[in-house]
């Protein structure tokens, strides 16, 4: 008999921009789009959600100093 070990699989969660609504994909692992972006904005807050690329490109342009 052989002692299995579990392996977590990585789950991807669907999600809906938390500012436009659009549908996107997440994967929990940490390798998620996201992480590609060059812009870096803080974690929502207050029972907010992540943003799509588009929203998150927009907010961190808006962000960004003259």
């Amino acid at each position: 008999m052989t002692n299995r070990t579990e392996i977590a699989v990585p789950v991807s969660r669907r999600l809906a921009c938390a500012e436009c609504g659009t549908e996107f994909g997440c994967d929990l692992s940490g390798d998620c789009w996201c992480m590609e972006e060059t812009a870096k904005l803080p974690m929502p807050t207050a029972g907010g959600d992540c943003l799509c690329r588009e929203c998150l490109r927009k907010k961190a342009a808006m962000a960004a100093p003259d």
